[in-house]
């Protein structure tokens, strides 16, 4: 099987948007979904409303990957759950690094989800020494002192940082100097990196905050009352916490949306 060292997915020389990889993770969760359930063909409008997109724009995605149907047929489900998962990338096998075993680090390590999608974690890394050789989803612990040679001996190219906020900078320069090159942030904190090296941000508290401002405007047209403006202050607070969670407040993207946010 390959490994994610010498091998890299062509969505960006093919020249796919952002957006549109956005959305495949979405599509593909919805055909193994199908899939699992023997259904040999989909409609573009059915596939479309599993994935929570409109028939045009899902069209449109798959136009990049080359793939465009029959029509009064639809989509060939197996097929294109190959097709997707090659240019994700997902027919490889690419060794993942979590560093932070603290409850979260745990949750993760133990998430089933990453050996089905062609993501096997290679190790678990912790500056705890009370952690170190402790099994964790029958992983044992390694201390953080071995980070470097842990990566560069399994070929790691994708790290988790799931390390409190404090030191989460330090452990992206590490694993950026080590030769990783694509990093899922969950520490709460904004990361900087080098031209090269892609980093994936999950917040769940700034999730957390819009879906409370959401309910809080619907409680609003619920009970009739007029919703005063938000001081200019506030607004600027809510529309940073918004940007930094890929939520445009409505404007539109390049392609006509505000960029999705990549699912669990």
């Amino acid at each position: 099987m390959a490994t994610g060292r010498t091998h890299r997915p062509a969505t960006r020389s093919r020249g796919i948007p952002e957006a549109t990889v956005a959305r495949l993770p979405l599509y593909l969760r919805a055909l193994t979904a199908l899939s699992e359930r023997s259904v040999p063909t989909v409609s573009s409008e059915e596939l479309a409303a599993a994935a929570g997109v409109n028939s045009a724009k899902l069209r449109k995605d798959f136009s990049y990957l080359g793939s465009y149907g029959t029509r009064g047929v639809g989509y060939d489900v197996e097929y294109l759950v190959y097709q997707i998962s090659r240019e994700l990338g997902l027919t490889q096998d690419w060794p993942v690094v979590i560093v932070g075993i603290g409850n979260l680090g745990a949750a993760l390590a133990g998430y089933g989800g990453f050996a089905s999608r062609g993501f096997r974690v290679a190790a678990l890394i912790d500056a705890d020494p009370a952690m170190t050789g402790k099994p964790v989803a029958g992983i044992p612990v390694q201390h953080s002192d071995d980070l470097e040679k842990i990566i560069v001996e399994d070929g790691v190219s994708i790290g988790v940082i799931a390390t409190p906020a404090g030191v989460a900078q330090a452990v992206c320069d590490r694993l950026v100097a080590a030769g990783v090159t694509s990093i899922l942030n969950f520490a709460p904190t904004v990361l900087s990196v080098p031209d090269g090296v892609d980093v994936r941000k999950v917040d769940l508290s700034i999730e957390l905050q819009i879906l409370a401002f959401h309910e809080q405007r619907k409680a609003g047209e619920e009970s009739g009352e007029e919703t005063a403006p938000a001081p200019p202050a506030a607004r600027t607070t809510a529309d940073g916490a918004r940007a930094a969670a890929g939520v445009d407040g409505g404007r539109k993207g390049p392609d006509g949306d505000a960029p999705a946010v990549m699912p669990a």
